[in-house]
């Protein structure tokens, strides 16, 4: 079974891009997506994807207050 930073990855590689081209995730997760460059918009269209994917709810506040994917990652496994 993939991991839950695995999963996370598979979701942007598969809904995320910034001007046409894939977002590079580090293996670290140490990436904030606004710095990446992605928009707002798109990041609280991206929490409604994880929370499909996780079974849980996400507002988009939450998705603001989430600084790096590795928190993001960090929040799931403690939730699930």
């Amino acid at each position: 079974m993939a991991t839950t930073a695995d999963r996370i990855r598979k979701l942007i590689a598969d809904n995320l891009e910034v001007d046409g081209q894939p977002i590079a995730v580090p293996d670290d997760l140490n990436l904030n997506l606004s710095e990446a460059g992605v928009s707002s918009v798109d990041i609280v269209a991206f929490g409604k994807l994880v929370a499909e994917e996780f079974n849980l709810e996400f507002t988009p506040q939450d998705c603001v207050d989430i600084k790096s994917l590795k928190e993001l990652v960090d929040r799931l496994e403690a939730a699930g």
